[in-house]
């Protein structure tokens, strides 16, 4: 896939455009939205996602667009995963829920920037070292067989203050009064000092940088074109706070998550690694040379039919079981219920 420079700063403006408008709304008026505005503004970012695969289908081919629309889901399956975690942090922190879509918005921002390194550093390294896959394959499979085996553990456990929060709630003065968006305040002696809310992001971006970790290899294993994940590691991210206020009472109920997850992993993890012996250059395995079988090689259309089956089953499967569950056996399923309204 030949990428014109001027598409990738025409692709950088654009979304620093977006993302601009969406903070300078969010940031003008912090309020806690209505489900009618969240779906509003995620139905215009899924519409934008389909109609930027149908262009990449017009100016590129059908194979790009499925691995468009097959990267932009799994990264959007594992984002949905990931509002557990936000939603912890929210009430740990005990953010004001007029205050969470902000923090949520900077956060966003933060891993996008972080991803999009991310992504350069993988791109180089899988275009210099092909036996990376291996590596990439073989953890995948290893996150999820984690993520399988702790999807009935309760849900608080998974969240831990990260080194670097530590660091600087440490190392910098603070005050643990809220005061709206601002970042830093002075006390009565003219000394600065961090806010809650400072904190919040920095956990929220550094935290999102942590499912870098499994998200970025997985997508690479759907497509090995650098524009492509970088554009739907945008897609994926620029609904998830409309996600968060939509369906956050709701993923109580999406009691399989994981366990839909941990397979798509191990799909892509086995996928990758074929492709690593399809493409193989190490001199212990087949003497250094290619493995050219045919069923090394899986299709795009299979892997993205693998993908939406997986979700479609574990979505209706987790609503249909957890409708007959009681509250207790919600609990034991997906750890203790929260009151998303009063968070």
């Amino acid at each position: 896939m030949d990428v014109p420079t001027w598409v990738w700063i025409a692709t950088g403006v654009v979304t620093l455009a977006i993302f601009t408008f969406d903070l300078a709304v969010v940031g003008r008026r912090p309020h806690e939205p209505s489900m009618k505005e969240c779906a509003t503004y995620l139905s215009i970012y899924v519409g934008l996602a389909v109609l930027f695969g149908l262009g990449v289908w017009y100016t590129s081919g059908g194979t790009y667009a499925l691995e468009f629309y097959s990267g932009w889901l799994v990264e959007y399956s594992l984002s949905i995963d990931n509002l557990f975690i936000f939603i912890i942090i929210m009430a740990k922190f005990a953010v004001p829920r007029e205050l969470q879509q902000y923090a949520l918005m900077i956060g966003i921002v933060m891993a996008l920037v972080m991803r999009a390194i991310f992504i350069a550093v993988g791109a180089a390294a899988i275009e210099q070292f092909s036996w990376v896959f291996y590596l990439f394959g073989l953890f995948l499979v290893y996150t999820a067989f984690k993520l399988a085996k702790e999807g009935g553990e309760d849900e608080d456990d998974e969240f831990e203050e990260n080194k670097l929060v530590a660091f600087i709630e440490r190392r910098f003065p603070a005050t643990s009064e809220w005061h709206g968006k601002s970042l830093f305040v002075h006390d009565s002696n003219a000394k600065r000092m961090i806010t809650p809310m400072f904190i919040v992001i920095i956990t929220l971006g550094t935290t999102d940088l942590l499912f870098a970790l499994d998200s970025i290899p997985a997508i690479f294993g759907i497509t090995k074109e650098p524009y492509l994940v970088l554009t739907a590691n945008i897609f994926a991210l620029m609904g998830l706070r409309q996600l968060y206020f939509l369906i956050g009472g709701l993923l109580q109920r999406l009691i399989y998550l994981s366990y839909g997850l941990a397979f798509l992993l191990a799909f892509i993890g086995v996928k990758l690694f074929f492709h690593a012996l399809h493409e193989n250059e190490l001199p212990f395995i087949n003497g250094g040379e290619h493995l050219d079988y045919a069923w090394l090689e899986i299709p795009i259309w299979l892997s993205l039919v693998v993908i939406i089956a997986t979700l479609a089953v574990t979505a209706v499967l987790s609503l249909w079981v957890s409708s007959r569950m009681s509250p207790e056996e919600q609990d034991a399923a997906t750890g203790p219920r929260r009151d998303w309204e009063d968070d």
